[in-house]
């Protein structure tokens, strides 16, 4: 397991400082100037998308979900791990300045989730039962005719069972074990119980479909997420004279990383923004071509109002909830008399940071400690578990239900059961497993997941662009005549098959 472990990291970095980095960054920019910044001139609108639609009680559609119910699901997916232990292993491992890079990966992702939302409306299909299937398989299908399209999307189809509904899930899963053995005090070889426990409460909600999963999120999203901030506002409060300090630590080790995490300048400033890429791909997840699926689901007007509500999803989950554990983490660990601060955490012969800093605390744990700076251990162990409880088995229900879509568009409708049994049969196996092992397993599947994704997004860039100019209250220009008709119109067809 350390010979595979070590093997599927270095391929990992690799595919994060070569080719991540430059296709999000790159799709980010793209769609930015395309859509006119759409993600600061539809901001406003968007937001009274999001908040003017709020429901605990969305009901079952006639045919996928309601808006506020796809958001929910997406936001289910992005708000997980990445947002508690996936921040703190880019703070570990790049400094304090791979938050700066995830704001700005962030910020771009905006536009780029934009664009999936967009085309996943527009390329949905309806089968002969009434069910709604979307999804980049669709938008990939849509613009690559013959067969390097159905090798394009078969290619993202298995990246994507991989990399959500079967590695994702452990990854959730064994950041659950983690943080509630700790908060318990239960011996790691008894971690299995808690996975048992979890994927037994998985198994209910898979086996009810897409309206019990919708009815799930949309409950468990806003009070989860509610829970949390309010706890790290407390912390912030208590820590509130190192805020100034947290903040200029964050904006000036991302561009001077290399006095604090040690090495020369562009190596250690290589390492913040290839943390802050792969965290903030796996926080927010746009340009991953997850959310997708549950975007293709909403009954709305126009692409163009999902495009937006789906921008809030990614603001949501990066610039509150993941500032919040950012803010909370180096606060209380680095600023001030943070044990992880600059007088602590010193080689004093070599000038950098330990090496056994960033191995010394495991991700979850790091959370754990600094929340238990204010809350004292024993609480702030038990807040972590319970708030990553939530997002992780949230973040279980949506990538499963976004794994089964592109089972179903490879082997059909039929078999799906075979798929849910190895599903749940992941998500107990991810609480026994090593917790770096699982992690980088994810990595290398969600970042295959992006190439064919960012590659057909691109391809489609000029249905994007019309989108945002011709659809909303938002527009730059007048727009005459029939916009939605003229858009639709220019929508390449794809057919179930």
């Amino acid at each position: 397991m350390e010979f595979l472990a070590n093997l599927v990291d270095k391929i990992n970095g690799y595919i994060t400082d070569y080719c991540l980095v430059f296709l999000l960054i790159g799709a980010g920019l793209y769609f930015t100037v395309r859509t006119k910044f759409v993600q600061v001139r539809c901001f406003g609108e968007g937001m009274r998308n999001v908040f003017g639609k709020i429901s605990f009680k969305g009901g079952k559609q006639e045919g996928g979900l309601s808006s506020f119910q796809a958001l929910a699901t997406a936001i289910a997916a992005q708000v997980g791990t990445g947002n508690i232990v996936g921040a703190c292993g880019a703070i570990l491992i790049g400094g304090p300045g791979a938050i700066f890079w995830m704001w700005i990966i962030a910020f771009l992702g905006m536009a780029t989730i934009y664009a999936e939302a967009v085309l996943a409306q527009k390329t949905r299909v309806t089968d002969e039962n009434g069910e709604i299937h979307g999804g980049p398989v669709y938008y990939i299908r849509s613009f690559f005719k013959g067969g390097f399209g159905k090798f394009l999307a078969g290619f993202f189809a298995v990246a994507t069972m991989l990399a959500l509904g079967f590695m994702g899930s452990m990854v959730q899963s064994n950041s659950i074990a983690g943080t509630m053995g700790t908060a318990i005090g239960m011996n790691a070889n008894l971690y299995w119980i808690i996975g048992l426990v979890v994927a037994v409460l998985a198994a209910v909600v898979f086996l009810g479909g897409v309206n019990r999963l919708a009815s799930v999120t949309e409950k468990i999203v806003p009070i989860m997420a509610c829970l949390y901030i309010v706890g790290s506002l407390v912390v912030i409060a208590a820590r509130i004279v190192y805020i100034p300090e947290t903040f200029g630590m964050i904006f000036k080790y991302a561009f001077n990383a290399n006095a604090l995490i040690g090495g020369g300048i562009g190596v250690a400033l290589k390492a913040a923004i290839s943390q802050g890429a792969k965290r903030g791909l796996f926080s927010n997840e746009a340009g991953m071509g997850s959310t997708p699926h549950a975007h293709a689901q909403a009954n709305v007007k126009t692409p163009h109002e999902q495009g937006i509500t789906a921008m809030i999803g990614v603001f949501i989950d990066t610039f509150i909830v993941l500032t919040m554990t950012a803010l909370v983490v180096i606060s209380t660990l680095y600023a001030g008399d943070g044990v992880l601060g600059s007088s602590l955490a010193y080689d004093s012969v070599n000038g950098g940071l330990l090496q056994h800093v960033a191995t010394a605390f495991p991700k979850a744990n790091l959370a754990q400690m600094a929340f238990g700076v204010v809350f004292g251990e024993t609480f702030g162990n038990i807040f972590v578990a319970i708030c990553l409880f939530f997002f992780a088995f949230s973040t279980i229900l949506s990538w499963n239900f976004f794994g089964k879509i592109n089972f179903q568009y490879l082997f059909g409708k039929k078999y799906t059961v075979i798929y849910t049994v190895l599903a749940i049969g992941f998500v107990f196996l991810g609480s026994i497993f090593q917790n770096d092992f699982v992690w980088n397993l994810t990595d290398f599947f969600n970042n295959l997941m992006v190439i064919p994704n960012v590659i057909a997004l691109v391809a489609l860039g000029s249905l994007v662009a019309k989108s945002a100019k011709t659809h909303g209250v938002c527009d730059l220009p007048a727009i005459q005549g029939d916009a939605t008709a003229e858009a639709e119109e220019e929508t390449p067809k794809v057919t179930a098959e």
